[in-house]
C-alpha cells in the first residue's frame, strides 16, 4: 500500500484500519478497549452476550489530521476506514457523507480510503465532521451503522502577526522618569495559538531608541531615558515589531508605529526681557486708561504658562494697577487716579510675574516668578479747563423775577499758564435761552419767567474757554430745580357726565366730584367745594363738601321729568388751600335719562326725543347706507351703458392677403408677402404647351435664351420672346446689378413687363404693346432724366416696339 508523505498520522491510521478484529468464538465476552492512537483516534470493537450467540460491534473513528496549505500535486491522503464485516471479497462499500464530503474528502469506496482533494486552511475552517457508512454492495443496505469522526486541520505557521488597532498614538508627560509606561500595543496572530510556537508573539523595538523601550512579552511600551523636555522636543515616533514562533528564525513578523507625544509640565519659570521697562503717559488721559504692556516670558504653555502680575512696591502704587490679559498672559498697567503733570511728572513700579500653577516636584514657589522695574513719565499737555464742581446743583423759584443771579460756577485752568476762563452755555442745551451767564464771573441769571409747572428741571452745559487759547474747552455740567408756588387754581379731576333718573327722590347723591391742581405744595392739596352764590338757592341740587378733597351732588327734589327740561347745569366753586388760596368755577352737566328698574339709564336728552319718534341712530345710519349703496349701482349701471364697443376697421386699400409661393429655393421668409398675382407664381417651373396661346400663369418654353444649367437659382425668368434680343440684354443687365447690389432685398420678386401673349381674347393691354401701334404718345423725354433710365429711352424713345414679361430679383 502506498504512503503519503505529509505526516506521519497517515500511517497511523493504516495501522488501525488494518487492524484484526477479534472474534468470540466461546460463550465468553470479549472485549477489545478503545485504543487510543496519537493524533489519529480510536479504534473500538467490543462482543458482550451470552451462551453462544455472537454479536458485531461497528468501529469508532475520533479524529484524522491533515496539514492546511498542502500543495502537493496529488490528493493528500488522510487515512483508512474498515468494517469487521469487510473479508476482502468485494461485497462491501464504503459512503463517505458530512461536511466537504465528495467536494474536499472522497473515499475509495472499495478500500475505505481517504484523500483530500483541495488545499486547506485551518484559519478559514479548523476540522471537518464527517459520517461513515459501509454497506452491502447488492443490497445497497448499511452493514454497519453509522459512525462519525473529525478530520482536523493540522496548523502550519502561514499567518504574521498583526496589530489591528495600530498605528497608536500616546501621550506621556515631560520629565518622566524611566519605566513610566507610555502604551501598550496587541499584535494578533491567526495561527493555532495551541499547536507549537506559530501564534506566540514577542514585541521588540525597531525605531524610537534609546528614548523608549518595550516589554517582549506584553507589548508594554515604557521610557527608557529620563528627563525628557518637550521644550527640547515634544514628539516622537517609534517602530514596533511583533515576531511569532517566539522570535526564533524563520518566524513571521508585522509592525506598527507609535507616535509618542511629550505633554508639558510646569517646569519653567516665567522671566521678563529686560529688568527696566519704560513708558511715557500723557497726563490728559481719563481713569481706568491702559497706560502700558508688559509681559514675561514662560517656555510652558497652556495652563502651565498662565501669570499673575502685581506691584510690590514704588511711589505708583495707589497711581496705577496691573492686571492679567487672559488671552495673552500680558500684565496690562492703567491709570487708577488723574495724572497732573504740574504736581508729579514721573512714577515708579516695582512689578512682580509668577505661575498660577506650581509643580513643586522641580521648583519652590519662590524661585517660579520674576521681577522687573517699570517707569512712568508723565507727558505735558495743554489741558481745557476744569471746572471745581463738575455737577452744579441751583435751586430758584418760579416766582424768581427776569435777570435773579440764581447760581455761580467756577473753572481754571490746571496748566500753569493759568489762562483767564470764560463762560457761555449750550443753547443746544438752553433751546428756549431761559438763562443767561456772566462770561468772565460765571454768574448765572434767568432771561425769562420761570414755570414749574411746564418744566420743573433745566439740565444746561456750560462751557468754559481759555482766553489765550479759545480751542482749550472744558464743560460742566448746571442741574436747575425750579420749586412751586401758588400759581394754579383748581379743576374738575375729570369731565364729568352725570345722569339724573326721573325717578329720582330728594336727598339722593347722583355725582362725586373730585378737583386736581398742577401746583404742589408741601403739605399736600386741601379743596374746598362749594356752590357759587346765583346757584345757592336753586330748588333742584345741593352740595356736600366731604372734607376728603371730593364734594357729593344731591337732590333736593323728585320728579324730574325730560319734557321739562333735559340738561340742567349747576356751578361749583372749587378753593385751593395755598396762599394765596386761588379758585376757580366749574359747571357740572346733568342730563334727565329714562332708566331701568336698577337705575342704569335707558334714554337721555336728545336721543330720547328720536327713540319716541321711532328712529334711533343705528336706523337712521343703516337708511343712509342703504340709499348710498343704490346711488353707486345707479351710477354703475349709466357707465356700462355709455360703453360702444370699437368696430373693426379694415383698410380696403391694404392688402391682408397671406401669399404663399414655391420658388423651389429659399426665399425671404415672412418679409416676401408683396402680392403678386397668384396664378402667374403657381407655375414658375411648369412649361405647358397651348396651340399659339401664350398664358400670364405659364412659363413659355425658353431654350435658346437661358438653358436650365445657366438660370441663376435665385432668379426665375418666363414669357420672354426668344427672339427679343433687347429684352435678353435688359434681363441680364438687371441679373447682374441685383446680384452686386448690397441693398437689394433678400427675396425674390416677380415684375411683368405687359407681354399678354397673341393668343389673348382681350389682346395686349400693355403700354409696351403700344409701341408697335399708331400711338401719339411721345416718350423722347427719358433720355433727358439721365443713364439710369438709358434702357427705357432706348426701348420707347426711338421708336422701337416690343413687349414681354420678367421675372427679377
Amino acid at each position: 500500500m502506498r504512503l503519503n508523505r505529509p505526516t506521519m498520522w497517515s500511517a497511523v491510521s493504516v495501522f488501525t484500519a488494518l487492524f484484526i478484529p477479534i472474534w468470540e468464538m466461546g460463550c465468553s465476552a470479549l472485549t477489545l478497549n478503545s485504543v487510543p492512537l496519537p493524533g489519529v483516534g480510536t479504534y473500538q470493537r467490543s462482543s458482550e452476550g451470552g451462551g453462544h450467540q455472537r454479536q458485531r460491534r461497528s468501529w469508532v473513528w475520533n479524529q484524522f489530521f491533515v496539514l492546511e496549505e498542502y500543495t502537493g500535486d496529488e490528493p493528500l491522503y488522510v487515512g483508512k476506514l474498515h468494517s469487521d464485516v469487510d473479508k476482502g471479497e468485494g461485497r462491501v462499500k464504503y459512503v463517505l457523507n458530512g461536511e466537504g464530503a465528495t467536494s474536499i474528502f472522497t473515499i475509495d469506496e472499495n478500500t475505505g480510503d481517504i484523500h483530500a482533494t483541495k488545499r486547506l486552511d485551518r484559519e478559514e475552517q479548523p476540522y471537518y465532521t464527517l459520517r461513515a457508512q459501509a454497506r452491502s454492495r447488492e443490497t445497497d443496505l448499511p452493514v454497519e451503522p453509522e459512525s462519525e469522526f473529525v478530520i482536523k486541520v493540522q496548523d502550519i505557521n502561514d499567518n504574521e502577526p498583526k496589530f489591528l488597532d495600530g498605528p497608536y498614538s500616546a501621550r506621556v508627560p515631560e520629565m518622566s522618569p524611566v519605566g513610566t509606561s507610555v502604551v501598550t500595543v496587541v499584535a494578533t496572530d491567526a495561527d493555532d495559538p495551541t499547536y507549537g510556537n506559530s501564534a506566540r508573539v514577542v514585541y521588540s523595538i525597531l525605531e524610537g531608541q534609546p528614548y523608549f523601550s518595550v516589554e517582549p512579552r506584553t507589548g508594554v511600551v515604557k521610557t527608557a531615558l529620563p528627563n525628557m523636555d518637550r521644550e527640547a522636543r515634544d514628539q516622537y515616533l517609534l517602530v514596533i515589531q511583533a515576531k511569532d514562533m517566539v522570535g526564533q528564525m524563520g518566524g513571521l513578523s508585522g509592525t506598527t508605529s507609535v507616535t509618542v507625544t511629550l505633554s508639558d509640565v510646569n517646569d519653567n519659570p516665567p522671566e521678563f526681557s529686560r529688568k527696566n521697562y519704560q513708558f511715557s503717559v500723557p497726563e490728559s488721559l481719563p481713569v481706568a486708561t491702559l497706560v502700558a504692556k508688559i509681559r514675561a516670558l514662560d517656555l510652558d504653555i497652556g495652563p502651565n504658562a498662565e501669570m499673575e502680575y502685581r506691584v510690590l512696591d514704588g511711589d505708583g502704587l495707589g497711581m496705577f494697577r496691573i492686571t492679567t490679559d487672559s488671552d495673552t498672559q500680558e500684565g496690562l498697567i492703567t491709570l487708577q487716579k488723574g495724572l497732573d503733570f504740574e504736581t508729579k511728572s514721573s512714577y515708579t513700579l516695582r512689578v512682580k510675574a509668577s505661575n498660577r500653577n506650581i509643580d513643586r516636584r522641580f521648583h519652590s514657589v519662590d524661585s517660579f516668578s520674576d521681577t522687573a522695574t517699570v517707569h512712568l513719565n508723565v507727558e505735558n499737555v495743554d489741558e481745557p479747563p476744569v471746572f471745581i464742581s463738575p455737577l452744579t446743583k441751583i435751586v430758584v423759584s418760579e416766582a424768581a423775577k427776569v435777570g435773579t443771579s440764581i447760581g455761580t460756577v467756577s473753572a481754571h485752568d490746571p496748566d500753569s499758564t493759568n489762562s483767564p476762563i470764560r463762560y457761555s452755555i449750550d443753547r443746544n442745551t438752553d433751546l428756549e435761552r431761559f438763562f443767561n451767564i456772566d462770561a468772565a464771573s460765571g454768574i448765572i441769571t434767568n432771561a425769562k419767567s420761570l414755570d414749574r409747572e411746564v418744566n420743573a428741571v433745566h439740565n444746561i452745559t456750560i462751557f468754559a474757554t481759555e482766553s489765550l487759547d479759545p480751542l482749550q474747552v472744558g464743560k460742566g455740567v448746571v442741574l436747575i430745580k425750579v420749586t412751586d408756588i401758588n400759581d394754579n387754581a383748581p379743576v374738575f379731576a375729570i369731565e364729568y357726565e352725570t345722569y339724573l333718573c326721573e325717578s329720582a327722590r330728594p336727598g339722593q347723591v347722583i355725582e362725586t366730584i373730585s378737583a386736581v391742581d398742577r401746583d404742589e405744595p408741601q403739605s399736600g392739596h386741601r379743596f374746598f367745594f362749594s356752590l357759587t352764590a346765583e346757584a345757592a338757592g336753586n330748588l333742584n341740587f345741593t352740595l356736600r363738601d366731604n372734607k376728603d378733597n371730593t364734594a357729593s351732588v344731591l337732590t333736593k327734589r323728585g320728579g324730574f321729568q325730560r319734557r321739562d327740561q333735559t340738561v340742567y347745569r349747576l356751578p361749583v366753586l372749587i378753593m385751593d388751600s395755598g396762599s394765596p388760596a386761588l379758585s376757580s368755577t366749574n359747571t357740572l352737566s346733568i342730563r334727565v335719562c329714562n332708566c331701568e328698574a336698577d337705575g342704569s339709564p335707558r334714554a337721555c336728552g336728545t336721543e330720547a326725543a328720536m327713540l319716541s319718534a321711532g328712529l334711533s341712530t343705528g336706523a337712521l345710519i343703516a337708511i343712509l347706507a342703504c340709499i348710498l349703496t343704490l346711488l353707486v349701482m345707479v351710477l354703475l349701471i349709466v357707465t356700462m351703458r355709455r360703453r360702444k364697443k370699437e368696430p373693426l376697421i379694415l383698410d380696403e386699400e391694404r392688402d391682408v392677403r397671406e401669399n404663399i409661393v414655391r420658388y423651389d429655393d429659399e426665399g425671404g421668409g415672412e418679409e416676401d408677402t408683396e402680392a403678386f398675382d397668384m396664378v402667374a407664381l403657381r407655375n414658375l417651373n411648369v412649361v405647358r404647351e397651348s396651340s399659339n396661346v401664350t398664358r400670364r400663369d405659364v412659363t413659355p418654353e425658353l431654350p435658346s435664351l437661358f438653358p436650365p444649367s445657366r438660370l441663376p437659382p435665385s432668379y426665375k425668368m418666363a414669357l420672354v420672346p426668344p427672339d427679343n434680343g433687347i429684352f435678353r440684354e435688359f434681363i441680364w443687365d438687371r441679373l447682374k446689378e441685383a446680384d452686386v447690389d448690397p441693398s437689394a432685398p433678400p427675396y425674390d420678386s416677380l415684375q411683368t413687363y405687359a407681354f399678354e401673349g397673341s393668343g389673348s381674347a382681350a389682346e395686349s393691354l400693355s403700354s409696351l404693346d403700344s409701341l408697335s401701334t399708331d400711338s401719339e404718345q411721345n416718350y423722347d423725354y427719358l433720355s433727358d432724366w439721365g443713364p439710369r433710365f438709358k434702357k427705357l429711352a432706348d426701348l420707347y424713345g426711338d421708336g422701337h416696339g416690343g413687349g414681354g414679361n420678367l421675372f427679377a430679383s
